[in-house]
């Protein structure tokens, strides 16, 4: 008797996001298993939603079958099973858990198991609809987390017209991201945008008026006393990998679901891949580390050799023009405030002792430019206003090999790939 290929077992995939969704395109004889009810979108573009920029079946993804608005609730790995909650039982001969992450709930005074009216988190494509449809000129919204997700809302917040305030912890904004430089520059960019930004801001708790048996944000009180007044709060605090059905299993599981170079869990029979999976002991969150996963994933579900050896994962961001009416601060030594900001950061933009640094900024142009070189290689960099430089910085960061004794750290700023 013939021994099954690997591209003769059922597969199963349980979530509908960017990975999961790229794995099943590549494997059309995967069955997929998804939470929310719309289609698979890409998630990156739920700010332009949110801002009004498009509608939610332009980022929609490449058709893909999916049995939408079903939970997995249970993994039989005896029997190879998985329990859903409209009560089908799917049988698999590999499983991949998809599952992703869930956005943080700060331990908030006046948070609890349910949110109060007008607090949103900003994670999920319904997410993006309801703060749409609350979100008017005028309305008062305070951002929490002036991460790359709570820059992403308040941007989009304060193009719906609302008086938006941005509240980080943090000294500077995208700490992860962006060294100090490149985050004054973005600030003084949101500022023109009309968003008023506090950083070594912690938030204490949220106030809310009670009417009948609704609860209504109407403040956020700072640990300083100060309250910032809220009509629309929005929790951009970061994510958690969504590990629960793993555990539950008793798959190996750390800060994610602990995964080797074929996405293959403690269970050789289960896979994990994207934000819910934990590679080399790297959690990544982000899109381009998802899709580079499902694409190895596939080749070894399809009986094919492939390894995933991690991802160097380049951030991009782009913060579109601001209204001109918008303008009120601005003084002669800020960038244009008419041109949409553009920023990229890869690697450690933190110089350690002994890194070489180098920097150019023109504030004229509103371009900045720096790049972290580490023992001979390029450890990181940031690049804000003009990204001309930013395909063979890139390149030669992902290469990850030594630079030539010939190449300046200058010439790595100033190369534009002959634009």
């Amino acid at each position: 008797m013939r021994k099954k290929t690997e591209s003769a077992l059922p597969v199963v995939v349980i979530g509908a996001g960017m990975a999961g969704a790229r794995l099943a395109a590549r494997l059309p004889w995967a069955t997929v298993v998804g939470e929310e009810r719309h289609a698979p979108y890409n998630r990156v573009l739920l700010a332009d939603v949110l801002a009004g920029r498009y509608a939610p079946d332009v980022i929609a993804l490449p058709a893909t079958e999916v049995r939408r608005g079903v939970r997995a609730v249970r993994i039989d790995r005896a029997d190879r099973l998985v329990h859903c909650d409209d009560g089908s039982v799917l049988h698999y001969g590999r499983l991949v858990l998809a599952t992703g992450s869930n956005p943080v709930l700060p331990p908030l005074r006046g948070l609890g198991d349910t949110l109060p009216d007008g607090v949103h988190p900003f994670r999920t494509l319904d997410d993006a609809l309801a703060l749409r449809a609350a979100v008017r000129p005028g309305v008062r919204a305070v951002v929490i987390g002036g991460g790359l997700l709570g820059v992403s809302a308040a941007r989009a917040l304060a193009e719906c017209g609302a008086q938006v305030v941005l509240a980080q912890q943090g000294e500077h904004l995208m700490e992860r991201q962006l060294d100090p430089e490149a985050a004054a520059l973005l600030r003084v960019h949101l500022e023109a945008l009309g968003v008023e930004v506090h950083t070594e801001c912690r938030v204490r708790g949220l106030r809310c008026t009670t009417a009948t048996t609704t609860e209504s944000v109407r403040a956020v009180e700072l640990a300083d006393g100060y309250e910032l007044a809220a009509d629309l709060t929005v929790l951009a605090c970061g994510v958690r990998p969504r590990t629960g059905l793993a555990l539950a299993a008793g798959l190996d599981v750390r800060k994610g679901i602990v995964v080797d170079d074929e996405l293959r869990t403690s269970d050789p029979y289960i896979h994990a891949l994207g934000d819910c999976a934990e590679h080399r002991s790297t959690l990544y969150g982000l899109a381009g580390p998802a899709l580079e996963q499902a694409d190895v994933l596939a080749e070894v579900l399809a009986g094919r050799p492939a390894r995933y050896e991690g991802t160097r994962a380049l951030t991009r961001l782009t913060l579109r023009s601001p209204d001109p009416r918008a303008l009120t601060r601005l003084t002669l030594r800020s960038p244009d405030p008419l041109r949409a900001l553009d920023l990229a950061a890869f690697g450690e933009a933190r110089p350690l002792p002994g890194d070489d640094v180098v920097r150019l900024a023109d504030a004229t142009r509103g371009a900045y430019r720096t790049v972290v070189v580490r023992e001979g290689r390029l450890a990181g960099g940031v690049l804000l206003g003009d990204l001309g430089a930013v395909a063979g910085l890139a390149r030669t960061w992902q290469d990850d090999e030594p630079l030539p004794p010939a190449m300046s750290l200058l010439h790595l700023l100033i190369d534009d790939g002959g634009h």
